[in-house]
């Protein structure tokens, strides 16, 4: 994931800052425990798509 890229990228629900997950290719918004996916390293930044993060799993 390209590091400029990633300081512009917003969270599109809150626009907080997104943290990357290298390990589930995962853009993700503490705020709104939402984790965006990158897939083919093209961030998909639809909330529809982006997977709810439960309360039990860490950030």
């Amino acid at each position: 994931m390209d590091r400029k890229l990633l300081d512009i990228l917003v969270c599109p629900v809150c626009k907080g800052p997104l943290r990357y997950d290298r390990a589930k290719s995962e853009l993700v918004c503490k705020v709104d425990r939402l984790a965006y996916p990158v897939r083919d390293d093209i961030p998909v930044m639809l909330e529809e798509e982006a997977r709810r993060i439960p309360e039990e799993e860490e950030l």
